[in-house]
């Protein structure tokens, strides 16, 4: 597995494309509550975004989901386009918005104290509980 590379994605109707540069193939899950709300089940994203690129945005809807972060999405057919936060750049772009078949590695999950019991991942992972989350947050 590479570190650093390029990946390009875009939304199922085509109407917003993504560019992101990636400092590490990692993949991680969210298990909180608004995330499994959104998309039926953790969010598979790439937390290692160093550089995002959109086009076409007049078709994206942007919903404060917090007072912290805020989800966008494309307005034509729904795909998820990120999540992120309202302060600094930090960005989880969903991982098979831009897959093309890379070698990721599923290295971590957080809000793992909201995960519920009727699933888990068999990967070895880091895990963090929302207030540990919080907590990294706050530091930086």
């Amino acid at each position: 597995m590479k570190d650093g590379m390029n990946a390009r994605g875009s939304c199922l109707c085509g109407a917003v494309k993504v560019a992101v540069a990636v400092n590490k193939q990692n993949v991680g899950a969210c298990h909180c509550d608004m995330c499994r709300t959104w998309g039926g089940g953790p969010l598979l994203a790439l937390e290692s975004v160093s550089d995002v690129e959109i086009e076409g945005e007049e078709s994206i809807t942007v919903y404060a989901s917090s007072d912290w972060a805020e989800r966008g999405f494309c307005r034509r057919c729904g795909t998820h386009l990120f999540y992120r936060l309202k302060t600094g750049n930090h960005y989880a772009i969903p991982v098979g918005l831009v897959d093309g078949g890379e070698a990721w590695s599923f290295d971590s999950q957080i809000f793992i104290d909201q995960k519920p019991a009727y699933y888990r991942f068999a990967n070895e992972t880091h895990d963090m509980t929302g207030q540990e989350v919080f907590d990294a947050y706050q530091g930086s």
